[in-house]
Order: C-alpha cells, then structure tokens, then sequence
C-alpha cells in the first residue's frame, strides 16, 4: 500500500530545508498521517538532502514517532504504580474487549490505537486515561464505553 504524500512538501517548505527542521517536518507528517510512511521518509530525505538512515534513527529513537500506522485517537492508559493499585489493568482489559484490540495495536477501521505508559504523572486522578491529550481521571471499567462513544460516529458497543 502506498500513502498519497501530497502534503509532505507543503510541510517541508513551511520549516525549510535544513536539517534543524527534521523534527519538525516529522511531526507534521506524524500529525497528518496518524504515522510516518515510508514514502513519506524517503521523500524527506531526499528533499532535504539527508541521509535515510539518518531519518529513520531519528523517526526510530523518539517514541513520538510511529513507523507502522495508527488510529485516528490514540488511547493511552497509564500503568504506572499509582494506577495500577487503582485498577489500570481492569481499564485496558475493558478497551481490548470493547475495541477487540491489545496494547500497542490499532483497531481495524483506524479510529484508535491503544497503548500503555509507565506513568503519566497525574498520579492523584488515577486511573488516568487519555485520548487524544485529554486527560480522564479517576477512570471505572463502567466508564470506558460511554467515554470512547464521544470519539466515534456511532456509539461502541462492546462484544459486537
């Protein structure tokens, strides 16, 4: 499969061709294709005249960028040593039911992706959950599908 880059130039010109711009310029094209393809690295790299190795140490290093594709809202739940006492596990349990995905996986249609953190330094609103940098504390299992439902077309239900 192959991704449409249009807009990958659009992003370049906006913070030139430097190589102080290379982060940047990964950002946007994160922000835009929920992922950094490979196309879209390779055309960075020629266009702005660095190295591929070098594009993809620096996409590989920071845990910002994604290589494989992603979902529409990212769902990070915390699993840091406060959360976790306070139920964390049983979260991410009910996610992977409901959206019938693991940690670290996407689901089918592209609309989310769930991952798990260390810690998310909101340690007095645990359970923390955040999608798309909003912040749910004091998160339940009763909580999840009613919270997941205001980021899709229609409501999710779980065992569909």
């Amino acid at each position: 499969m192959t991704e449409d880059i249009s807009k990958v130039d659009q992003i370049i010109e906006t913070y030139g061709l430097e190589q102080k711009g290379l982060i940047p310029v990964l950002l946007d094209i994160q922000t835009e294709y929920h992922y950094l393809p490979p196309e879209a690295i390779q055309h960075v790299s020629e266009r702005m005249n660095i190295p591929m190795i070098q594009v993809y140490q620096v996409a590989s290093f920071y845990k910002v960028f994604s290589l494989e594709p992603r979902g529409k809202h990212i769902i990070t739940v915390c699993m840091g040593t406060a959360c976790h006492v306070r139920g964390s596990t049983m979260l991410v349990d009910q996610i992977s039911r409901v959206l019938h995905v693991e940690p670290g996986e996407t689901t089918k249609d592209m609309q989310f992706t769930l991952e798990e953190v260390n810690c998310l330094g909101a340690c007095a609103l645990g359970p923390v959950m955040v999608i798309d940098g909003k912040y749910y504390g004091k998160m339940t299992v009763n909580k999840i599908e009613k919270t997941l439902s205001k980021y899709t077309e229609t409501e999710v239900v779980a065992n569909e």
